[in-house]
């Protein structure tokens, strides 16, 4: 029976969930402000990198990135690209030997993987950097763009830290759409939600305390990852190669960094359907139980937890189970400390429009991400043609 008693416990459980997610998420603001803008002052490019791109099936994207690939402002001779075949079937090599042909004073590899372990990305990564020449490596995806001044930027944030991990910003590409109002929706809905992941990541960074970074945009020491014995333990897991890694060297206290500037950010596409948005996200919610990191954990748990309690109190408020006062708490608590955080955000990205799509999407928000929390613990993924189980 729904007692007094159990109502009273209920609120107060309710109202320390709300406190404690305010707290984390303006503490994940001062985090993002005190990670400082990085402006590039012409130093001159001494750093040599080895581009390292896993694909698989990408012959649709590839010619977009190898495009901005061929128009990177740094010298030839200072980089060279190694991309990773992972068993694609379709005309990916074929592309990627043409642009090679097309572009004979870029230095350009083109490996198939190594398939040992029950990650596919990992793998190819690893095959790719055994082979890499130069002294820090640098990744992105398939999917991507990168702007002309990315390798400088990473130059210059080198020359200044020294750092053995940097993560870059990532974001979606300005001009995509579609004549499909609904896909429009998705791709806004996406964009907001990957906006605030950013944000999140670049908060961690800047409390000293990173969690998070993506493998779209980063750049880490050859030496570093072999030391480490790059993704030895968590090679079970089909994703967090970025993560794993960046977990790895806050452990030894390896000095890592973000590189806070819009010179740097590299640019993907959104999930072109609902099904694949959700298969996207639990791929991502099935790596984080294997977070070592308590300020990860506890992130993600209050996180999960706020979602779900407004989930709940959408649920109950109608039959009068919980004051629906607590219910407009919640969510205008979250509405506005989320949007403090995303503003700042949009702000970086030049994407503060976005911010006409926030008042629908944060009341969808909390459904999306417990669906996913709870599928997530049942269920594996389909990724690139592949079958993951849980």
């Amino acid at each position: 029976m729904w007692t007094l008693e159990n109502m009273q416990f209920l609120t107060i459980l309710l109202i320390a969930i709300i406190l404690i997610y305010a707290v984390l998420i303006l503490a994940l603001y001062i985090g993002w402000q005190k990670t400082k803008e990085f402006h590039l002052q012409g130093l001159p490019a001494i750093t040599k990198f080895s581009i390292i791109i896993p694909f698989r099936n990408e012959a649709e994207n590839l010619p977009e990135l190898l495009y901005s690939l061929s128009n990177l402002d740094y010298p030839k001779s200072l980089f060279e690209i190694i991309m990773v075949n992972d068993e694609s079937e379709d005309k990916s090599v074929a592309l990627c030997l043409q642009f090679k042909r097309s572009n004979p004073t870029l230095n350009l590899t083109v490996l198939n993987t190594h398939r040992k372990t029950n990650s596919p990305k990992k793998d190819a990564l690893t095959t790719a950097i055994n082979s890499a020449r130069f002294g820090y490596i640098i990744t992105t995806d398939a999917d991507c763009a990168v702007p002309t001044s990315w390798l400088q930027a990473f130059n210059e944030k080198i020359i200044e830290t020294n750092a053995d991990l940097i993560a870059g910003p990532v974001s979606f590409f300005a001009a995509y759409s579609s004549i499909e109002k609904f896909l429009n929706y998705l791709a806004a809905f996406q964009e907001l939600d990957f906006m605030s992941l950013q944000a999140v990541g670049i908060g961690g960074f800047g409390l000293n305390s990173p969690f998070i970074c993506n493998a779209a945009n980063m750049c880490y020491k050859k030496e570093s990852f072999q030391k480490v014995d790059g993704f030895k333990g968590n090679l079970n897991i089909s994703s967090g190669d970025d993560v794993f890694l960046l977990q790895k060297f806050t452990e030894l206290n390896y000095p890592v960094t973000f590189l806070k500037t819009e010179k740097a950010i590299v640019y993907t596409k959104p999930q072109a359907s609902l099904k694949d948005l959700f298969s996207q996200r639990i791929r991502w919610a099935a790596k984080t139980s294997a977070y070592k990191s308590m300020f990860a954990k506890l992130i993600g748990l209050s996180v999960l937890m706020m979602n779900l309690s407004l989930v709940l109190l959408f649920a109950l408020t109608p039959f009068d189970l919980v004051p629906y006062q607590i219910l407009l708490f919640g969510f205008f608590t979250k509405f506005l400390v989320d949007l403090n955080l995303l503003y700042v955000s949009a702000d970086f990205f030049s994407k503060k429009i976005l911010l006409s799509h926030y008042l629908w999407s944060s009341i969808m928000y909390p459904f999306f991400t417990t669906i996913v929390g709870f599928l997530s613990l049942f269920k594996g993924f389909n990724w690139k043609g592949r079958s993951f189980k849980k």
